[in-house]
This record gives structure tokens, sequence and C-alpha cells, in this order.
């Protein structure tokens, strides 16, 4: 069945396919990631490495995924979405098919390089919904997507404690690395290439003055609190950092197909989106660590649950989730992003300035209820955001738009651990375990670490509540305003 809009046609059949594809891929990569997680104190031991080198395990994944999907992005909308979207899908499932192989703590971080290429299949994912989809369809597809990180994530944590403690850090990749290869054959059959393509020169210099603008940043981010914020070698990683940044500008300003066109991300739904996602991926990878230790330490400083019953613990959290983000996706043409988008950041704003009060004085079930609570707010924000931006750019250029989107997603994501361990190392207490020598003494985290954490971010998410008033609305009514049909002037105005 065919359906015609804005002067464009849309297969309905085909859609319902395409939407299979791109709902499973975020359950498919949150499994793979999340499982990881609970396995990196084993891999530390079979490698005999220490926890600073461990942790590169998911820093190198970032840093290669953080070029890639900015670069993917661009050659989505010169080449096609769909053939680099599979491109990028063969670095991911290569990736993931070799990791649980690798002979070596080198040739592990070699393979989860390969793996954070592949990171580029979510933005374009994205532009291929916005392409492919009619436009009432699309904010339900984008709830149905950000639905699915949430339930991957719960699913995978509890799930890849067991298969670790059962069968071994290495069946965390050999389980996953079938579906991976389903995933691909399933999108090579099922995708229609892009119908918009933008043929041009890549932007070489443009791709390496973004990664020395990026790279050595979110290195300085991750081992600032092992060796400390004002470290020589932090200040020279952000000051490297800084002199990309600088040069990339005027670059990118004059080259003749710039891989990141200034004047589409800085246009001003596309900005605002930018920023209001990196603060908020900022803010909730900060909320994610504090509920990790709040969860898993011993009382008092906790409740004392293992991987398992805390993976359990978030269920309620992804259930309600799996059901608010369709059903926002679905109301959302009718009562707009905006109103959403600001109903979220306050729903999360307020429930954090709770946790910041309480967390550690609550009964589990009111913990849980509150963090669900939280999670909503987010989600309805999430859902909101991606929709004012693939809405207010032309799919013409979504490609670079939604990895543009993806870029400031993970600097957000980054700094938040980064700066949640450092206040958890300001803020604790020694605590001896019993039954260990007399020696041995770890820190706990304090209340007022969560305080701080929790406070933060509620602040963050209120700032972002006010960012929201300057949304251009893009939908409302049951009309949905495209960009393509209005002209970006008008909706940057």
């Amino acid at each position: 069945m065919n359906v015609a809009k804005n002067g464009e046609t849309y297969d309905l059949k085909y859609a319902k396919k395409a939407m299979l594809v791109v709902v499973i891929l975020p359950l498919l990569v949150m499994y793979t990631e999340a499982m990881l997680t609970p396995a990196l104190p084993t891999i530390q031991k079979e490698f005999m490495i220490n926890p600073n080198d461990v942790s590169w395990i998911l820093t190198i994944y970032l840093l290669v995924g953080t070029v890639s999907v900015a670069l993917f992005g661009k050659l989505g909308d010169m080449y096609g979405k769909k053939k680099m979207f599979l491109i990028a899908l063969a670095f991911y499932t290569t990736g993931v098919s070799l990791n649980g192989f690798a002979p070596s703590f080198q040739w592990l971080l070699v393979t989860r390089a390969v793996q954070g290429v592949g990171m580029a299949i979510f933005p374009l994912a994205f532009a291929l919904v916005r392409e492919e989809f009619p436009p009432e369809m699309v904010p339900q597809v984008q709830g149905m997507i950000s639905a699915m990180f949430a339930v991957g994530m719960v699913i995978a944590l509890p799930l890849g404690a067991w298969v670790t403690q059962n069968y071994g850090w290495r069946w965390t990749y050999h389980s996953a690395a079938p579906f991976a290869i389903l995933m691909f054959f399933l999108a090579w059959k099922v995708l229609r290439e892009s119908r918009y393509i933008n043929p041009g020169k890549v932007d070489w210099i443009g791709a390496l003055l973004l990664t020395v603008a990026v790279v050595p940043a979110l290195v300085g981010v991750t081992r600032a609190p092992n060796i400390g914020w004002t470290a020589r070698q932090t200040l020279v990683l952000f000051g490297v950092a800084v002199v990309g940044a600088i040069l990339l500008v005027p670059w990118e300003r004059k080259a003749e197909n710039p891989l990141i066109p200034l004047d589409i991300i800085s246009a001003r739904n596309p900005v605002i989106v930018n920023i209001g996602i990196m603060f908020a991926a900022f803010g909730i990878s900060m909320m994610s660590q504090a509920d990790t230790y709040i969860l898993q330490m011993k009382p008092p400083f906790g409740f004392g649950k293992t991987i398992l019953q805390s993976g359990i613990l978030m269920t309620p959290m992804a259930a309600v989730m799996l059901v608010v983000a369709p059903l926002a996706g679905k109301v959302m043409p009718k009562v707009g992003a905006k109103p959403l988008a600001m109903t979220g950041t306050l729903t999360a704003s307020a429930g954090l300035v709770l946790l910041s009060k309480y967390a550690t004085q609550l009964p589990l079930w009111e913990f849980v209820t509150l963090i669900t609570i939280v999670g909503t707010g987010i989600t309805l924000m999430n859902i909101s955001l991606i929709n004012v931006l693939v809405f207010s750019v032309s799919p013409r250029v979504m490609g670079v738009a939604t990895g543009a989107n993806s870029l400031f997603r993970n600097f957000g994501s980054t700094w938040g651990p980064a700066v949640a361990g450092t206040v958890m190392s300001t803020y604790y207490i020694l605590f001896h375990p019993p039954g260990t020598p007399s020696f041995v003494q770890i820190k706990i985290p304090t209340s007022k670490a969560y305080e701080v954490l929790f406070g933060a971010s509620a602040i963050i998410f209120l700032l972002l509540a006010i960012l929201t008033l300057a949304i251009v609305e893009v939908m409302k009514g049951g009309k949905i305003k495209d960009v393509e049909n209005k002209g970006e002037e008008e909706m940057a105005n």
C-alpha cells in the first residue's frame, strides 16, 4: 500500500518491514555493550592488566565511534545511507565476532576499535527512518527505538553477569555474534537505498581536524579522574583538542563539501537539540553511575544487591519506558514535540531533586519508583528532541545532522562517568571489608556524593527545560511541518 504525503510516495508495507530492522538494532547493540560491563573484572584478571588499562576496552570503542558517526553520516548523504549503513554494520559485526577470540589485550583493543567504527549505524538508521517512513509514523518509530535502548540494557546487565560467571567473558561476545550476523543479512535483504544522494568529494582534511579535536579531548576526559584534571598530560590533551577545534571551524566554513556543514548544525533547532542531547547524556551517565553504586554497595551505604538483582530492579523502569516511548510518539503530532520535551525535562529534574535529598534514606521500592519516574522523563525528552531534529533538517542532509547529533551525545556520555568518578573520589569514607587483611580498605561514596551527583543532574535537566522554550515547534494539531516544503530558512527564524 502506497501513501502520498507532501509530494512524496511512501510504501507502508516496506516501512513496516524496515521498522522491524531499526527497532531491533538498538536492542542488539545495547545487549552487546551492556553485557561487557559485568565482565570487565574477569577480563582484567585474565590479561593481568590494571584497572586503568581495562577501561580502554570501553574508551577505544567510544573514541573510534565518535569520529565514525560524523564521517559515515556525511558519506551516507553522498553515497547512499543503506550502503554506508551496511558497511558500518559489517564493521560492527566483525568486531563483535572477533572480540571473543582475542588472544591478548592488545588484540582485544584492535577488535573493539573495529567494532567502534560500526557505531555509525545509529545516525544512519535515524536518517533512513526519516526518509522512508510517512511523517506521521516517524515519531512512533523513534519512540520504539528509544524504548529498545532501555530494554536492551536491562536484559543485558544481569544476563552478562550470569554468562560471565558460568561460561566466561568470551561467551558474552560468542552469544551476541550470531545475532549481529543475522542483523546484517536482515538489513541487507529488507532495507532499500535512500532516495536522496548528494555526490561530492570527501572532506578528508575536515575528517583529520575533527579527529584532532575529538580524540584528545575524550582521552583527556577518560584519564583525568585517575591522573588528575590539572595534570600536565590532561592539560596537553585538552590543549591539542582546542587547537584542533579552532582549526576545524574556519576550514569547514570554506570547504567545498564540508564534513560538518556548520550552517546546518548551527541552525536554531539543530543547535538546541545538539546542546540538549549532549548535556542530557552527561546528566544521564552521572545519574546511572550513582544508581549502580547505591544498588550494589553494602548497607548502610546502599542496598547491597548483586548485579543480577540490580538488573531486575531496573526492570520496572524499562517496562514503563517500553510503554511510554511509543505512546509519546503516537500523541506527539497532536500535542507537539516542544510540550513533551518540556514535560520530560521537568519530570526528570523533579525526580532527581528528590533523589539528591533522600536517595540513601529511602526504602528500596521508593528508590526504584523514583528512578523509574526519572527514566520516564528522560524518555519523553529524548524522543521529543530527536523528532525536533529530523523534522528541522532536509532529508537530503539527514546523515550529517544525525551524525553530528551522535557526536554531541558521545561527548556528554564520556564526561558524565569522569565527573561522577571524581565526585565519588572526593566525598568518600574508607571501609574495611570483613574477612580481609587489616590493610585492605576501599573507598565508599558518602551520601554527600549522591547529593552532588543527583543534584547536578537535576540542575542540568532544569536548564534543559528552559532551553526547550527556544525550540521552533515542528508538529502540532496532527500536522507535521516538513522542512522540505517549508524551507530551512523559515525553520531557522
